[in-house]
């Protein structure tokens, strides 16, 4: 089985990867540069499956994976999802003291996640962006300025950088949720327990319209634990929803208020109804 990940080797994505798969597959792992690119290597046909961040206890949603699944991967849903803790190193090449580092790259959410540490130990130097935590590693050890980066400590060791901290994230509970991408009709491993959705194109614009699209799952008593809106990227003012519910799309209350809220909007995806996956501990 070829499973895209967000590369390069040694992201958290990676270690979700290696954490849920499968019992007795064989894996190949396959790094992409970008969420996107990662998402539309199943949409592409150029991965059997996926697996990417779709949402941190600290930051929220990793908006790049919604964007995807609700754009252009119209061939790809959410297969299973699995919880990882996220810990974070302050890493740098061999050699360079906490003193002289004057820049810190990362992910845009692992600067976020450390943003304490960061204010508190470094706080004249300088943030910058990267692809994936991993990504950043590598630069910062074969950088030659005062470098520092935000990773996994599994990066540190791929690619021979000095840890000069441990657990930098601002929150004890860090954590993310990882998703396993599959090409739209696969059929989960599991019994599905959750269900992902998006939609949009109904009145959004008069008082209570929300409210009453949203009533056609509390009616059915179907709980609803996410729910959160992003731009149509058509005119300000209108927006798209994603929202998680409890139980699998085949259960009679979920399959009758899906029914029901594709009858109130002009657009319902199902993004994915899918097992939640135990992770086995780090090795």
């Amino acid at each position: 089985m070829r499973v895209a990940f967000l590369g390069p080797a040694g992201t958290f994505a990676e270690e979700a990867l290696r954490a849920s798969a499968p019992q007795g597959a064989e894996i190949e792992e396959i790094p992409y540069a970008s969420v996107y690119e990662t998402v539309m290597a199943v949409q592409d046909g150029e991965a059997d499956r996926a697996v990417v961040p779709i949402e941190n206890s600290l930051e929220g949603s990793v908006t790049a994976t919604l964007d995807a699944l609700a754009g252009e991967a119209d061939r790809v849903r959410i297969a299973a999802e699995v919880v990882r803790p996220i810990e974070h190193c302050l890493v740098v090449r061999p050699g360079l003291g906490l003193e002289a580092v004057r820049r810190v790259i990362s992910h845009p959410q692992a600067i976020a996640q450390c943003a304490g540490f960061l204010r508190e130990r470094l706080p004249n130097a300088e943030t910058g962006s990267a692809q994936s935590t991993a990504d950043a590693v590598r630069t910062a050890v074969a950088a030659t300025e005062p470098l520092a980066a935000l990773g996994p400590r599994l990066a540190a060791e791929l690619y021979g950088g000095e840890v000069l901290a441990e657990s930098v994230q601002d929150g004890s509970d860090n954590a993310t949720r990882f998703v396993w991408l599959a090409p739209a009709g696969v059929e989960p491993e599991a019994e599905a327990t959750k269900t992902s959705i998006v939609f949009w194109g109904f009145n959004d614009e008069s008082p209570g319209a929300l409210v009453r699209v949203l009533s056609e799952l509390a009616d059915r008593e179907v709980n609803l634990t996410k729910i959160e809106s992003r731009p149509r990227r058509v005119r300000l003012g209108h927006y798209m929803f994603f929202a998680d519910l409890v139980g699998g799309a085949e259960e009679p209350a979920v399959r009758e208020a899906l029914g029901a809220l594709s009858e109130r909007v002009q657009t319902l995806k199902v993004l994915g109804s899918y097992p939640v996956l135990p992770a086995k501990p780090r090795r």
